[in-house]
């Protein structure tokens, strides 16, 4: 009998196998019974040979998975009730509704839901040995809860590991056991239901800060407060409305004591969504969502994605240091940054789209002066989407090569921005550019990514896009990325405006699924990272997903993340932060232009007149900025450097340069939206440095945490003054301080 297999999917045998962790979702051709044996089942050591700090207690109303860290709680209904276990309490945002089935996970069929319970004694636990170390699965038989679903009864699948106590991995496995067919359009997972009151009897059900790790419109925030009647869908993988799309499939809410999060931890952007929504009752609603669209003939299963709940202590920082944790288990592997993604980097986009070598070149002598190593040639300096040839209107010749070897005379380095995968195909204009068709379109008109009407699908910027899937446009970009680095001379790349590709429906491509374009093109990113770094160690590629956050797709392929058209200081911060959960403690994180920290709305547009350089010194992120020097004319008067302003950037780059704090190591120390004022901590060189942020005037207590006892001098070296010496106990010190804007302070042990 021919399986049939929803998109991206891999085949099983039985039940209780959990295949591949790439897979989107998996229908098998099922021929043994639930209960697993012979090869097929998970290896089981004795238990005299290892000894598991997990504990399983089973009873008729609950299935409890006990670790150091937390407690994971089962019910009946598939309801998996978090609690974090501190300091002799149990603390958790979980309130499952009280006299009604929780309806934890089901499936939609023909537009119904159908709703499952679960077997609870008779559940299996086997020992868990893997990828990611020891622990305890858990499988629970379950039945449809209604006559209509009889013939698809599942099996709920729990994970806990001994180094991941904060986490449980869930899937469930449906099996249609009657005669006729069964499609399954959507799987639901991790239903939850949380409640602020549950930490803080004082507060409302919805007073709690989130995290959305979708893409999901330029500039909107990812880290916020919930307000009542909120609703976001946050899609995740597949490319949304505006080109958006890709995302980190992780949503986390958090108050002072406690925090939860719930997302999926496969390593492709496989289709998902995590809808959150503040309910009528004040309640926050929070949900996985896959698009299953799986056709089950009888004897065959589909089994869910594997999805996460985590429950912990502080913010964002800490799901999302966790869910990068995992993964790297599942085989991402994160590079180290080269040395060169930590120098302060000028951009040329100061003089816009018409920039033009002379006035590239001629801010050398600002550069020098300012200590600033890299420059970028940024967006426009080409003539075509997809081709990538100079412009000959501003780039005649071999002008491009020329400007370039002239930077590294003078000791700099060299950037250049482009867009992988975009190409221009008649349609449409962005900006005061027509689009052409580009000489690749022409071509090859069949690496094209198509719709499902046979159309050409269009992603950021109304570009069509070359299909990441098909062999031939991997080794295109190969070619691209060797003309820039080898041919040119550029020392690295910025790769802008990405998010995800459109699925393709191009029947030359031969796909197993329209998803595999979307799956695809990480390797892109990995194809343009690992051939620059071959023909130049010390290169770096930078990534912007402009104004959202980043793509699991292409998030291990670059040196150094950028905050992406931050829209102010606050989300410099946050976004610094974020990066440095995802990628690294020391992780190479751009701040993007310095002139983005502070915006002002004018019409569509936005007006740029940032100079807080604190957000990302002090956050541990990696300076730039995109002046123009001399004066070009009142055009760009926004982003000249006035006297009054060179003052200001030389002081502030050269203080960057000389801590380097980027190459520290940032420490999670302080909850964002619960302790003011905002506060960040790096530790370098034997040293604490505290970065502290405010709206208004402070004048207070400020904590130094993460402070071994004893005495500490603390100076403000911002402006080079002493303060004075505290002395720290149980961690922390204490200092009296009054600030505007922000305070950064280095903090010396002292014998």
């Amino acid at each position: 009998m021919t399986v049939r297999k929803p998109a991206t999917a891999l085949i099983v045998i039985t039940l209780v196998i959990v295949a591949s962790l790439t897979a989107c979702s998996r229908v098998s051709k099922r021929e043994a019974p639930a209960e697993a044996s012979g090869k097929n089942a998970p290896a089981k050591l004795e238990p005299s040979h290892l000894s598991y700090p997990v504990h399983v207690e089973i009873s008729s109303s609950s299935v409890t998975l006990t670790t150091s860290a937390a407690e994971f709680q089962v019910k009946p209904d598939g309801y998996a009730r978090a609690s974090l276990l501190k300091d002799g309490s149990k603390l958790s945002l979980d309130e499952p509704s009280a006299g009604t089935p929780a309806d934890s996970s089901y499936v939609t069929i023909a537009g119904k839901n159908l709703n499952f319970i679960l077997d609870l004694e008779h559940a299996k636990v086997i020992d868990a040995v893997g990828k990611m170390g020891s622990g305890k699965r858990v499988e629970i038989p379950a039945r449809p809860a209604g006559p209509a679903g009889r013939e698809l009864p599942a099996v709920f699948a729990f994970e806990v590991y001994d180094n991941f106590p904060n986490v449980l991995l869930s899937t469930v496995a449906y099996q249609n056991t009657g005669a006729r067919d069964f499609v399954i359009e959507k799987s639901v997972n991790q239903r939850h239901r949380f409640d602020a009151r549950l930490s803080d009897p004082k507060a409302q059900p919805w007073e709690m800060w989130s995290f959305h790790g979708a893409s999901y419109d330029w500039g909107k925030d990812d880290v916020f407060k919930l307000k009542p009647a909120f609703f976001q869908p946050n899609v995740m993988g597949e490319m949304v409305k505006g080109g958006y799309g890709g995302g980190i499939p992780v949503v986390a809410f958090w108050t002072r004591q406690v925090g939860e999060a719930v997302g999926h931890v496969e390593t492709l952007p496989i289709p998902a969504s995590i809808p959150t929504k503040v309910a009528a009752d004040g309640r926050v609603n929070a949900e996985v969502d896959y698009p299953a669209n799986a056709a089950l003939k009888p004897g065959e299963t589909y089994s869910t994605p594997r999805t996460f709940l985590s429950v912990f202590a502080g913010d964002f920082y800490e799901p999302l240091r966790i869910w990068s944790s995992v993964l790297q288990k599942e085989g991402w592997e994160l590079p180290k940054p080269s040395s060169e993604a930590y120098n302060v980097s000028w951009c040329g986009w100061g003089y816009e789209a018409d920039v033009t070598p002379a006035q590239m070149l001629g801010t050398i002598p600002k550069l020098k002066e300012f200590g600033i190593k890299w420059v970028t040639l940024d967006d426009r300096w080409f003539d075509v989407y997809g081709d990538w040839n100079p412009r000959k209107d501003t780039f005649p010749g071999d002008s491009i090569k020329n400007m370039v070897d002239d930077f590294h005379k003078q000791g700099m380095l060299a950037q250049l921005w482009w867009l992988p995968l975009a190409v221009e195909d008649g349609e449409g204009r962005y900006e005061s550019h027509k689009y052409s068709v580009a000489k690749i379109a022409q071509e090859h008109p069949e690496w094209l990514i198509l719709d499902k009407q046979g159309r050409h699908a269009h992603m950021t910027r109304g570009l069509a896009v070359l299909c990441p899937a098909v062999p031939e446009v991997r080794a295109y970009h190969k070619q691209l990325t060797e003309k820039f680095i080898r041919d040119w001379g550029f020392d690295g790349s910025k790769l802008d405006n990405i998010y995800s590709v459109p699925q393709c429906y191009n029947p030359a491509h031969h796909h197993k699924s329209p998803q595999d374009s979307v799956n695809a093109m990480g390797d892109i990113y990995k194809e343009i990272f690992q051939t620059t770094r071959a023909l130049k160690p010390q290169s770096v590629t930078q990534s912007c997903p402009c104004g959202t956050p980043p793509s699991l797709a292409w998030l291990p392929f670059m040196d150094q993340a950028v905050t992406a058209d931050p829209v102010g200081a606050v989300q410099v911060r946050r976004r610094i932060k974020m990066y440095k959960a995802l990628l690294g403690p020391e992780s190479a994180v751009y701040g993007d232009h310095v002139e983005l920290s502070a915006m002002t709305r004018v019409g569509n547009d936005w007006k740029e007149h940032g100079d807080d350089f604190a957000s990302t010194i002090g956050t541990g992120g990696v300076v730039g900025t995109k002046f123009v020097w001399p004066d070009p004319g009142p055009k760009f008067k926004d982003v000249n450097l006035t006297a009054a302003k060179e003052e200001r950037w030389k002081k502030w780059i050269g203080l960057y340069n000389e801590k380097m704090l980027s190459k520290g190591e940032f420490e999670d120390l302080y909850v964002t939206g619960y302790d003011m004022p905002e506060g960040y901590a790096i530790a370098k060189d034997g040293k604490m440095y505290y970065a502290f942020f405010t709206d208004a005037n402070w004048q207070g207590e400020i904590e130094l945490r993460g402070l071994k006892p004893g005495k500490y001098r603390v100076s403000n070296y911002a402006e080079g003054k002493d303060l004075r010496t505290v002395e720290a106990a149980n961690g922390v010190a204490k200092l009296n301080a009054a600030f505007t804007d922000d305070l950064l302070l280095e903090v010396t042990s002292q014998p």
